[in-house]
């Protein structure tokens, strides 16, 4: 089944066996009826399972090439459940270019439990190396990462990752997998914020994993069950509903992404754009090698790299919305240093070029003429 087909079909039954409803029905409960105690119909408790959550967690298995699928509270409670695979002592290997709530959990909350964490440039993969000890179990990667739109070469990852025994999580939010499959590619555990490309139309906030060894899944369905960071229903039914478009949605976002990418590249008071289809990015070669295309997020400075312009601009937009969060039809700009990333000190994250002057766009599915005006116009 091809990838088109995946979205639509993937993991799912035809119909519905008690009606015959053509999408999963919304089992809104919390238990469910047995015959005898032990004697039930595969659900007992919605925590441990729940019909809707299971055609989801099979959708997201199959578009990513996995066997187990997860659906969790939110991307960070997934994040969460996979450095629940760690004991005190435990090291993990993390690219210097993160989004900062996943950098909060790992400093503020895991390093507290003794977890050791690396930020590393993993633009070149070999830097990897050079942190692995006895004590290091995963490595944490992030492709295209967030914000500042670098690749890491994921083949090569899994190659360091295997030869050393560790697990390779990679977050796929940027990418999804219309563009990227990390598993195809060697990782261990894929993750995912829900709450942006997958469900698509900024109404949910989920987490997900995807993972191949059954083993591995069933220490994350015991973390899922007993930690208890579940999503409900009604959530499962809109990301569902959400993947079913997927294919369509990513390919207009690339799209109209590219065209924002040019344009702001060849803009006068631009002085630096972050895409990874551009030929001169340091990791376009990778990009192209393991992405079917580029996406539809971008980064840019202005020129002189003031402040003042940047909240400027950001205020300005009519079209684009400034709010948290990216992968929704509707286009979003955003503030890094003071939204997403404020909670990475000032002098961690200008080491990786998250500096005050820096935008991030989520370019939508829009009209791309109504998009280039507003940039016009908002950056003058």
């Amino acid at each position: 089944m091809k990838f088109n087909t995946k979205t639509i079909h993937g993991g799912q039954h035809n119909v519905d066996p008690a009606f015959g409803s053509v999408m999963p029905p919304i089992y809104q409960t919390s238990t469910y009826s047995q015959t005898t105690p032990g004697g039930h119909k595969g659900f007992q408790y919605s925590r441990s399972g729940n019909p809707t959550r299971a055609a989801l967690e099979r959708s997201l298995a199959s578009i990513e090439n996995g066997n187990y699928g997860m659906a969790f509270g939110s991307g960070l409670a997934a994040i969460d459940a996979v450095l629940k695979l760690l004991k005190p002592g435990d090291e993990v290997i993390s690219t210097n270019d993160l989004y900062g709530g996943s950098y909060r959990l790992f400093t503020n909350i895991f390093e507290g439990f003794g977890i050791k964490f690396h930020f590393v440039n993993m633009s070149d993969a070999s830097n990897i190396a050079n942190f692995i000890n006895d004590n290091t179990k995963m490595i944490w990667v992030e492709t295209p990462t967030n914000p500042m739109m670098n690749i890491i070469d994921i083949k090569a990852s899994a190659a360091i990752a295997q030869k050393h025994n560790l697990l390779l999580v990679v977050d796929n939010t940027f990418a999804t997998p219309y563009l990227q499959n990390p598993m195809d590619l060697g990782a261990d555990i894929v993750m995912h914020s829900a709450t942006k490309y997958l469900g698509g139309h900024s109404d949910v906030v989920m987490g997900a994993l995807v993972v191949k060894d059954k083993e591995l899944a069933d220490k994350l369905y015991f973390i899922q069950n007993a930690s208890g960071a579940i999503s409900g229903p009604q959530d499962c039914f809109l990301v569902l509903r959400g993947i079913k478009t997927l294919h369509l949605r990513v390919q207009r976002h690339c799209e109209n992404g590219k065209a924002v990418a040019h344009y702001l590249k060849n803009h006068p008071k631009i002085e630096k754009v972050y895409w990874p289809g551009f030929e001169d990015h340091p990791n376009y070669k990778v990009a192209k090698s393991q992405m079917s295309d580029f996406g539809g997020m971008i980064s840019f400075v202005t020129k002189g790299n003031n402040y003042d312009d940047a909240i400027k601009i950001v205020e300005n937009f009519k079209v684009f919305t400034l709010a948290e969060s990216l992968g929704g039809v509707e286009s979003l700009a955003g503030h890094p240093a003071s939204m997403t990333h404020a909670s990475i000190p000032k002098e961690e994250r200008e080491k990786t070029g998250v500096v005050d002057a820096l935008i991030r766009l989520s370019v939508g599915v829009e009209d791309i003429d109504d998009l280039i005006s507003d940039l016009k116009q908002a950056i003058g």
